[in-house]
């Protein structure tokens, strides 16, 4: 164990991970505002399924804490606040800012906060910098340093996790950019990649996401097309996937804390620089609109086949942004089941994973419990989870005259059902 003393702040899929991690190594304490998130690590429980009971208490030197007080004596601080985006789509910088103004409260000579959290390029220093120099008294690079290195999880993928990804370091000066550098080198068994400046970073960060935004977007694009045209758009996809170079993007709805969301980040930046930019903004606006298209499609179905959408009573399966994960920020499957209400059918909701008070707090989704006497006129196969995989456990509670919508994608071509 080493001098450092680590805080970090911020215990959601990204902050708890990264605590655990430095935890092995260094005295770090995990903080948050929520005092029941906190006593839930304590007692050895992430409820965001990231990290287990076992790795959670194995972190020997890490200690966890709500209160500032217990956080003064640190000398790094690291920031994982999330950074979503308000009704207009600007950026909500609200988190990020009040976790720079704990931390400039709390500044001493020497001190580094490295922030985690996805940015526009340019916010770190033009931003969160002056904030810890107003409140703390101090001069940037002089008195305390910065450094940003991006978070890369993705929630929910026990393949890829915090230690076999590849961290982006960088930092304020060229020695402190050796010092976040070798820092992350301590926890990541993938290795480091130090970059010339935080602008960078932050900027590296944020186009991972709009570029998968923008792929999805012309697949989704192209599924609209294919249905106008009566085509396959799922064994077109697998035809054109036998060519080595092509990639691999399913049609579907964008949601989540990322994907769904940086791409407002670079464009609102760019539009204060005079750029308009049109091709993000293009592929924003083709899956924001794709819950429309797939309600669309529904009802066309149902008329098809003499259902009465007012009379339907339709099983939505699956509430979470993405597969296997509970996480439901920003989850684009609210927005397929408040259509089909505004239309009147009556639309229940299963998830296994996800976390019923939370649904219901964020949503006003009551989630159901699964009964066999249950019998619906449509099945929507909304999110990927293992659990839903599972073809014949659901169908069984499919009238005889149905419809079964799969928009993950997760039965191929076995089945006759209708799909993206």
């Amino acid at each position: 164990m080493t001098k450092n003393k680590i805080v970090i702040i911020g215990l959601g899929y990204v902050g708890l991970p990264l605590a655990v991690e430095f935890g092995k190594i260094f005295n770090t304490i995990g903080f948050d505002i929520n005092k029941r998130r906190i006593k839930e690590l304590i007692a050895g429980n992430d409820t965001t399924k990231e990290i287990s009971k076992v790795d959670l208490l194995s972190s020997k030197y890490l200690n966890f804490t709500n209160h500032s007080i217990n956080i003064r004596k640190s000398n790094i601080y690291i920031i994982c606040v999330p950074t979503p985006i308000t009704k207009n789509k600007n950026p909500n910088l609200k988190y990020l800012f009040n976790a720079t103004k704990l931390v400039a409260r709390l500044l001493k000579k020497n001190d580094l906060i490295i922030y985690e959290s996805t940015v526009y390029p340019g916010l770190t220093e033009e931003e969160c910098v002056p904030i810890l120099e107003n409140i703390s008294g101090m001069k940037y690079n002089r008195d305390f340093f910065c450094g940003y290195s991006p978070e890369r999880i993705n929630p929910g993928d026990k393949k890829h996790g915090l230690t076999n990804i590849c961290k982006i370091t960088s930092g304020s000066t060229p020695k402190i950019a050796n010092k976040v550098n070798n820092l992350y080198k301590r926890v990541s068994k993938a290795g480091t990649y130090k970059v010339s400046s935080i602008k960078i970073a932050e900027a590296a960060k944020i186009i991972e996401n709009v570029q998968r935004d923008i792929n999805i977007a012309l697949i989704n694009e192209i599924a609209m097309v294919f249905d106008k045209m009566k085509i396959n758009t799922q064994e077109v996809l697998n035809a054109a996937g036998t060519k080595w170079n092509f990639l691999n993007f399913k049609p579907g709805l964008v949601g989540g804390h990322c994907i769904g969301i940086d791409p407002y980040y670079l464009t609102y930046q760019a539009k204060k620089f005079g750029v308009n930019p049109k091709v993000i903004l293009a592929g924003r606006s083709v899956n924001d609109n794709m819950s429309m298209f797939i309600v669309k499609k529904l009802l066309k179905e149902m008329k098809i086949k003499k259902i009465n959408i007012k009379k339907s009573k339709i099983l939505v399966l699956g509430m979470t942004f993405k597969e296997n994960c509970p996480d439901v920020r920003n989850s684009k499957v609210i927005e397929v089941v408040n259509l089909l209400k505004k239309r009147k059918a009556k639309v229940d909701v299963y998830d296994p994973i996800a976390n019923k008070l939370e649904v219901k707090s964020k949503y006003k989704i009551k989630l159901i419990n699964l009964n066999r006497n249950n019998k619906y006129d449509v099945l929507i196969f909304a999110v990927a989870h293992d659990e839903l995989k599972k073809f014949n456990k659901f169908q069984k509670f499919a009238k005889v005259k149905k419809i079964i919508f799969d928009i993950k994608h997760l039965f191929g071509t076995k089945y006759p059902i209708l799909k993206l």
